[in-house]
C-alpha cells in the first residue's frame, strides 16, 4: 500500500484541500479522501503542492526532437517550414533515435501520461512500444502531390498508426478524402488549423501561400470550398472525433460552424509555446472559452520549441485559474482522443498518473495559479497501453 497526501487536489475541475490518496500494492487507486491530522496517517508521503491526474499532450511531433535549437525562432510561418526541409537531413539515425528516448523520458518524468503523435516515418515506432507513455500515433499524409500510399505501407508495419490529413491547404480532394476515409467512423483525426492567416487566404487566391503554390506551378483543387472551414465541415462525417491543432488565426463564425457540425466530438487544441517561438502570434484564448470550446494543450515539436513540458505550455495562461488550465491538459485531452475510461482523472480503480504541482500560489478564496516557479514532476502511475 502506498499513500499520499497535499495541500491540494486538482481534479474534475475542482480544488480539493487537504487530499490523500491511497493506492494498493499495484499502483490501482483504492481511495481519494482528506486529512486532519497527518500525524494520525502513519507511511504517509506529503508533498507541497497540489495532485494532479497525468497529463495529455494533446499534439506533439516527437520524432523531430533531433531538431531541438536548429531552427531560428521568429523565423515566421514560411521561413519555418524552410529551415524544416533544409536541415532534416543533417542528423543521423542514431541522433534522431537518441533525442527521442531522451524527450520521452523527460516527458514521461515530468507527467505526461499519454501523447498524441504525429509521425511521418517508422522511426519513432520501436520506442513507444517500450515507453511507460502511452501513444497514440497519427499517421501524416502530406503533400500536394502525396498520396496516402505511403502512409497504408506504414500502417501495414504498425497497424496502430491512424492516417490523418495534415491540413486543409496542403493535400488535393482525392487524396484528403481518402485518408479521412481511411479511419473508419471510430479513429480521430488530427488536422493543423488555422496556423497561419495565409490558410485561409488561399481559398481567395490571395496570400503568401497560395503566392508560393503558383511560382511553383502548383494547382489547388480545393479552392471552390471558399474556406478552411468549410472544407473541414464537407469532407469529414459529424461523427468523427476531431482535434483542430493551432488554431491561431480562428473566427467566431468558425468556431460557431464547427461546433454545430461536430459538437462534443469537437476539441481545439492549443500549442502556445510553439507558435510564440515560430510567429509570436497566439490563439483567441478568451473567444474559445467563451464559446465553450473543448480546449487542449499540446506541445508541438522541439523543432518549434525549447521543451516539452505541458506546464511550459500551461504557464501561457497563468491569468486563468490553475484548476480550468489543469482541466485542458488532463480530462480535455484524454475525452478528445476517446480515453477518458483510462486517464485524465484520479478515480478509483485507476492507475492512471497523480502528479504533483509545485511552486503554486493560492489566493484568499482558495483559488490556486500558475507562477513562474511552477513545474511538474510524477509519483505514479502509468498511461495507456501501447
Amino acid at each position: 500500500m502506498r499513500r499520499i497526501a497535499a495541500h491540494y487536489l486538482i481534479n474534475r475541475g475542482e480544488i480539493t484541500a487537504r487530499p490523500v490518496i491511497t493506492l494498493d500494492d499495484e499502483g490501482c487507486i483504492t481511495s481519494i479522501d482528506t486529512w486532519q491530522r497527518l500525524d494520525s496517517l502513519p507511511e504517509t508521503e506529503f508533498y507541497a503542492g497540489a495532485l494532479c491526474a497525468g497529463f495529455v499532450n494533446a499534439h506533439s511531433h516527437v520524432e523531430l526532437a533531433y531538431l531541438r535549437g536548429a531552427i531560428e525562432r521568429g523565423s515566421g510561418f514560411a521561413g519555418f517550414a524552410r529551415q524544416i526541409g533544409a536541415v532534416r537531413g543533417n542528423f543521423s539515425l542514431d541522433e534522431r533515435v537518441q533525442a527521442l528516448r531522451a524527450a520521452d523520458a523527460v516527458m514521461w518524468a515530468q507527467g505526461i501520461d499519454v501523447v498524441a503523435d504525429i509521425v511521418n516515418g517508422a522511426t519513432s515506432m520501436p520506442m513507444k512500444t517500450k515507453s511507460n507513455i502511452g501513444y497514440i500515433s497519427f499517421g501524416e499524409v502530406f503533400g500536394l502531390n502525396s498520396t496516402t500510399e505511403p502512409m497504408r505501407q506504414l500502417q501495414a508495419e504498425w497497424p496502430e498508426i491512424i492516417l490523418t490529413p495534415h491540413s486543409t491547404y496542403s493535400l488535393q480532394e482525392q487524396t484528403f478524402r481518402q485518408t479521412v476515409e481511411a479511419g473508419g467512423d471510430d479513429a480521430p483525426l488530427s488536422i493543423h488549423f488555422m496556423e497561419s492567416e495565409a490558410e485561409a487566404a488561399l481559398y481567395r487566391k490571395e496570400g503568401s501561400l497560395s503566392e508560393w503554390y503558383e511560382r511553383m506551378g502548383w494547382q489547388c483543387d480545393f479552392l471552390d470550398y471558399g474556406s478552411p472551414t468549410r472544407r473541414i465541415i464537407e469532407s469529414v462525417p459529424a461523427t468523427r472525433r476531431v482535434l483542430l491543432v493551432h488554431n491561431c488565426y480562428v473566427r467566431r463564425e468558425d468556431i460557431e460552424q464547427l461546433q454545430a457540425h461536430f459538437g462534443e466530438r469537437l476539441s481545439w487544441v492549443l500549442c502556445p509555446a510553439s507558435n510564440d517561438y515560430i510567429s509570436g502570434i497566439r490563439p483567441p484564448i478568451d473567444l474559445l472559452r467563451e464559446m465553450g470550446c473543448r480546449i487542449c494543450i499540446g506541445t508541438d515539436s522541439l523543432a518549434s520549441n525549447e521543451s516539452l513540458s505541458m506546464v511550459g505550455e500551461m504557464k501561457y495562461f497563468s491569468d486563468i485559474p490553475l484548476r480550468e488550465v489543469v482541466t485542458w491538459a488532463t480530462r480535455n485531452g484524454a475525452e478528445a482522443l476517446g480515453v477518458q475510461a483510462q486517464v485524465g482523472e484520479l478515480a478509483v480503480g485507476r492507475k492512471s498518473g497523480i502528479v504533483l504541482l509545485e511552486g503554486i500560489e493560492a489566493d484568499a478564496e482558495g483559488e490556486l495559479w500558475l507562477t513562474e516557479r511552477t513545474t511538474s514532476r510524477r509519483l505514479t502511475g502509468r498511461g495507456i497501453q501501447n
